[in-house]
C-alpha cells in the first residue's frame, strides 16, 4: 500500500478518543482488555446518553471476523445488545465495540438478593419481576433462534438490565458469539481458555459429547437462570477441577445435574444410548444412587410447590431430552405468562431500583489475583466446615457485558462453599444454527453464515404492609460464584 495513502487513511480513521470521553471509568476488565462507561465528548445539552466501550487488546481482527461483527451490527431487537460501532486502531492493534450502557445484570442482581438475606434484610422489587425477566430472556432468544443463531453462553452475567433512561427495566441479551471471534472456531468446547467456559449452565447432551450446538441447549441454560431467579443460588454449579481437558465429558458437572434431576430412564432420554460418551457414563454411574432424586423436590426444598405455574414451566425448559425440551416460542406462550401479574416491559414496574451502580475499577492489575486468592482460600475454609446432603459443585466462567470486580459480598447459602471465581473471560464461540425445524427451513442456516452460538425462593404472595405490586425477593444464598462472566468482564 501506498505509505502516504497509508498515512492519510490513519489520519482520517475516526479515533475513539476523539469521540467519547472514558478515562478513569472502567467498569469491567478481563482476559482481553477492559471495558469502559462513555459518554461523547459533543454530547449537547441536557444529552447524557451512557456507552460501553469493550477494548480488546492485541488481538487484531480477521476479515471473516470483521464480516461477522458487521452481521451482528444488523440484530435489531428491544431484548438484545445492540452492537453500535467498532473502531480498529492500527497502531496497537486495538479493537474497540460500542454498546449501549447497561447498568445491572442478573447476576449482580442476584448477588444483591443474596446478601440482603444473609443480612436478614428486605428487599422490595414488583411481584412480576421474575416473570418479566423470563419473558424477557425468552423474546431475545426467539429472535436469534429466528435468525438462526445460537447464543451458547447464556448466564446471569449475560443477561443486562437496562437502569434509569429511555428503556429502564429492560433486559439486553449480550455476548452473541464474541469468543468466536478472538478463538478458533474450530477448537472442541472444552478446549477453550478455562476462564471462557462454564459448564453450570450446558445442557447434558454437551457434556455427553454431542458434536453440534443446538436451539434446546439455550433453553437449558434458560432454564437453568430460571432456577437461580427462583432460589437465588446456581442449580447445578460443580467444582472447576478437571475443566482442562478437550474430552467435553465431565463428571462432576453429570454428577451435579442428576444429583437435582435424578438420573435419566431410557423412556424421558431414548436417545441417551447414540451419546459419544454414553458407555463412559454407564461406567461412571450407578442409576440406583439417584433414585431419590428429582427437580420436584429440589425445589420443594426451596418453598416452590409442584404445582405451580412456575415449576410446570421450569420443567419443560429443564427436560433431558433435547427433542423434548420446549422451545422459546412455545415458553412464551406457556400460560404462566398469562395470568397476573401479567410481565411488564419494565422489570422494575416504575418501582424504585434497588440495586447499586457499577463501580469505577482502578489500575491495580492485582486486583483480581488478590480476590481470586481470598476466594479460594475461603472455599476451602467452607469445604471443611462441610456443606448440604447433595454433593456440591462450583465453577467458574466467563462472558460478554456484565460480571464485575470480584467483590466478595453476600454470605454462602445453605447450599454449600463459595465458588473461588476467577477472572472473567470472552463469550460463548459461535457456531451454525441447528437444522431441526424453525423459521427459513433446513436451509436457513446457510443464509447466515455464523450463529452465536437460598432456603426459600421470591414469595409470589403480598408481604403486609406492601404495595399489592410488590413483594419481598429476597434468599439464602449459595456460594459466591464470583466473576463467572459478563459484558464487563471479558
Amino acid at each position: 500500500m501506498d505509505y502516504e495513502f497509508k498515512i492519510k487513511t490513519a489520519e482520517q480513521r475516526a479515533k475513539v478518543e476523539d469521540l467519547f470521553d472514558y478515562e478513569g471509568c472502567k467498569v469491567g476488565r478481563g482476559t482481553y482488555g477492559h471495558v469502559y462507561k462513555a459518554r461523547k465528548k459533543d454530547a449537547t445539552a441536557g444529552e447524557n446518553r451512557e456507552y460501553a466501550l469493550k477494548q480488546i487488546e492485541g488481538t487484531g481482527l480477521s476479515m471473516s471476523a470483521c464480516r461477522e461483527i458487521a452481521l451482528l451490527r444488523e440484530l435489531k431487537h428491544p431484548n438484545v445488545i445492540n452492537l453500535q460501532r467498532v473502531f480498529l486502531s492500527h497502531n496497537d492493534r486495538k479493537v474497540w465495540l460500542l454498546f449501549d450502557y447497561a447498568e445491572h445484570d442478573l447476576w449482580h442482581i442476584i448477588k444483591y438478593h443474596r446478601a440482603a438475606k444473609a443480612s436478614k434484610k428486605q428487599v422490595m422489587v414488583p411481584k412480576s419481576m421474575v416473570k418479566s425477566l423470563l419473558y424477557q430472556i425468552l423474546s431475545g432468544i426467539h429472535y436469534l433462534h429466528s435468525n438462526w443463531i445460537l447464543h451458547r453462553d447464556l448466564k446471569p452475567a449475560n443477561i443486562l438490565v437496562m437502569g434509569d433512561g429511555a428503556e429502564r427495566g429492560r433486559v439486553k441479551i449480550a455476548d452473541m458469539g464474541f469468543a468466536r471471534l478472538f478463538n478458533s472456531p474450530l477448537k472442541p468446547l472444552a478446549d477453550l481458555d478455562p476462564v471462557v467456559v462454564t459448564f453450570w449452565y450446558r445442557a447434558p447432551e454437551l457434556l455427553l459429547g454431542a458434536r453440534h450446538y443446538t436451539k434446546a441447549i439455550d433453553i437449558w441454560a434458560i432454564g437453568c437462570i430460571f432456577a437461580e431467579l427462583l432460589t437465588s443460588e446456581p442449580i447445578f454449579h460443580c467444582r472447576q477441577e478437571d475443566i482442562k481437558t478437550s474430552n467435553p465429558y465431565h463428571h462432576d458437572q453429570l454428577d451435579r445435574i442428576f444429583s437435582v434431576m435424578g438420573f435419566p430412564s431410557d423412556r424421558e432420554w431414548e436417545d441417551i444410548k447414540k451419546m459419544p460418551e454414553h458407555h463412559t457414563l454407564m461406567k461412571d454411574f450407578k442409576k440406583s444412587s439417584y433414585q431419590t432424586c428429582s427437580l420436584m423436590k429440589y425445589m420443594e426444598r426451596h418453598k416452590l410447590k409442584p404445582d405451580s405455574r412456575e415449576f410446570a414451566l421450569l420443567q419443560r425448559l429443564l427436560t433431558m431430552d433435547p427433542t423434548k425440551r420446549v422451545t422459546s416460542d412455545q415458553a412464551m406462550e406457556n400460560v404462566f405468562f398469562k395470568e397476573e401479574p401479567l410481565p411488564t416491559d419494565d422489570v422494575f414496574a416504575g418501582c424504585p431500583i434497588p440495586y447499586p451502580k457499577r463501580e469505577f475499577l482502578t489500575d491495580d492489575e492485582n486486583d483480581d489475583k488478590q480476590s481470586s486468592d481470598k476466594q479460594k482460600s475461603s472455599f476451602q475454609n467452607q469445604q471443611q466446615a462441610g456443606g448440604q446432603n447433595v454433593q456440591q459443585h462450583q465453577n467458574s466462567g466467563a462472558g460478554h457485558q456484565s460480571g464485575g470486580p470480584g467483590q466478595n459480598q453476600g454470605g454462602p447459602g445453605p447450599s454449600g462453599p463459595q465458588a473461588p471465581g476467577g477472572s472473567g473471560g470472552a463469550g460463548s464461540s459461535g457456531d451454525r444454527g441447528d437444522h431441526s425445524g424453525g423459521p427459513g427451513g433446513p436451509n436457513a442456516a446457510k443464509r447466515m453464515r455464523f450463529a452465536q452460538g437460598g432456603q426459600s425462593g421470591p414469595d409470589f404472595g403480598n408481604h403486609p404492609g406492601m404495595h399489592h405490586n410488590m413483594n419481598v425477593y429476597g434468599q439464602t444464598g449459595p456460594p459466591n460464584h464470583n466473576q463467572y462472566g459478563g459484558h464487563y468482564q471479558h
